[in-house]
């Protein structure tokens, strides 16, 4: 009796809390009903149709208006379905559930979990409430950020030393990306991602003195002592496709944003801009002055490349490498762009 009286508890709490969807429910409780209340606020409707259905309401006890109820308990989980929704589509979904396990009661009503424990001299009742189970859509779109630092490497497949007048100096040489991407579910914790985005890298020179200019066949590196050089780089920007095959193993042992991600694939650019950047003083003391050079440099107007990426949680990191070089072939020294950091 005391499992029962538990029920309605609860079948009344769900009453109260979907009272403000139901609008037209008063309506029905005023043809011909009866109304069983207990506790403070626990109600009991019961719709009846006609007198003859009244006067077999009568002979009936608790037992058996359970008993008519008809529901439907699962044999293998023990649990007990009391409310179900019908959707449009056909199927059903278990809006209140009972499951008993020798003196403990477990009862769920959507996301919300009652503990009944009576196996000691008082009755125990923990009432817990499950976060919202997010759907993991087939297809999702999203805008994220680059953010990085630029390098290159040389045919050796090294970084160049600093007796290169083109070495790059590590703090200061970033990547900054904007991508608009998109995911389409191939498969539980498989991903086909791809995606548009604007990529801006700075190559910023170790060696101070040296500016790049363009000169009649190729690139030269100048080094400027008639001048106190603060800071020389060459920047390009491109827009780029990319594509890659994601791994979430999270999703994979439904683990959510938890567990490891990998992702691989190509892409591919076409060069917008590229310039050349000399901040100096003169030897004299006077203020900073800027050189600028908007040509290109010799720069290769299309760049292709492997892109990958590795997350955990709400943390990604990601890596470029480009496979063509930076400069077009004779124009300058062959040096294969590369950048690593961290996707916002």
């Amino acid at each position: 009796m005391k499992k029962y009286l538990l029920l309605f508890c609860l079948m009344a709490m769900v009453q109260v809390a979907f009272a403000a969807k139901l609008p037209s429910l008063d309506t029905e409780i005023n043809k011909d009903s009866v109304i069983v209340e207990f506790g403070k606020a626990g109600k009991i409707v019961i719709i009846v149709e006609s007198k003859e259905d009244f006067e077999k309401l009568k002979m009936m006890n608790i037992d058996e208006i359970i008993k008519s109820l008809d529901l439907q308990e699962n044999k293998e989980t023990g649990e007990l379905t009391i409310v179900q929704i019908q959707k449009k589509d056909g199927s059903t979904k278990d809006v209140v559930k009972v499951r008993e396990e020798g003196a403990e009661t477990e009862v769920n009503i959507g996301r919300m979990r009652v503990l009944v424990d009576e196996s000691g001299q008082n009755t125990k009742v923990k009432i817990e409430s499950g976060a919202k189970k997010t759907v993991d859509p087939s297809f999702k779109t999203n805008f994220n950020i680059d953010l990085g630092v630029s390098n290159y490497l040389s045919p050796d497949g090294g970084f160049p030393t600093s007796d290169n007048p083109y070495a790059v100096k590590g703090w200061g040489s970033w990547n900054v990306g904007l991508n608009w991407m998109a995911a389409q579910r191939i498969s539980k914790g498989f991903y086909w991602d791809f995606g548009l985005g604007f990529q801006f890298y700075n190559f910023k020179f170790e060696n101070k003195d040296f500016q790049a200019v363009r000169g009649d066949e190729m690139i030269e590196f100048i080094q400027r002592n008639d001048v106190d050089g603060f800071k020389s780089k060459i920047s390009a920007s491109y827009i780029t496709a990319m594509t890659m095959l994601e791994l979430d193993f999270g999703k994979m042992n439904d683990n959510g944003k938890k567990g490891l991600r990998i992702a691989a694939g190509p892409y591919a650019g076409y060069r917008l801009g590229g310039r050349s950047k000399f901040i100096y003083r003169e030897l004299d003391g006077s203020g900073r002055k800027k050189d600028k050079q908007d040509t290109g440099l010799y720069l290769q107007n299309f760049r292709y490349g492997i892109r990958g990426e590795i997350g955990v949680g709400r943390v990604t990191f990601f890596t470029t490498y480009d496979l063509n070089t930076l400069f077009q072939d004779q124009k300058g020294p062959e040096l294969n762009p590369i950048s690593f950091g961290i996707v916002f």
